[in-house]
């Protein structure tokens, strides 16, 4: 099994490797947030973890309807910038849409550096970051479409 995957992955070009490889850490860190989301929508008591640290305990209802909202959302990010580094069916609003979300992560990153909420500032804030130059790469670095 092992030897099929190394010769699998030594037919890619290496470039694309590296660009799968941004992918889906890309999408890792997205999902983990996606987690989050789902967590809050539930009802977890992490309130005052995000928001900029201004929820105590459990969001109320309508924060955790968009709490809900958010998640799907990211799930669609994930798979968008999966799409673009060619895990999927490419097309051609797929590129544009990978550098809105890497544009999206980096503002995200700023709100979150600037949280008074040290989760946000301290955990989140690096996440998206890296999330965003993860992102970017991907786009960067490819064609959709």
């Amino acid at each position: 099994m092992t030897a099929a995957l190394t010769r699998a992955t030594s037919r890619r070009p290496a470039g694309m490797t590296a660009v799968r490889a941004a992918a889906l850490g890309a999408g890792a860190i997205l999902l983990g947030f996606a987690g989050l989301q789902i967590a809050l929508a539930a009802g977890a008591p992490l309130g005052e973890h995000v928001w900029g640290g201004t929820q105590e305990r459990v969001l109320p209802t309508g924060m955790r309807a968009i709490a809900g909202g958010a998640a799907i959302a990211l799930g669609a990010a994930t798979t968008i910038v999966a799409r673009q580094a060619g895990l999927g069916r490419p097309a051609r609003w797929i590129s544009p849409t990978t550098w809105g979300i890497a544009a999206y992560l980096a503002l995200n990153t700023v709100g979150n550096l600037a949280s008074s909420s040290g989760v946000e500032r301290w955990a989140f804030g690096p996440a998206t970051a890296i999330a965003s130059v993860l992102t970017a790469f991907v786009a960067l670095r490819t064609r959709c479409g």
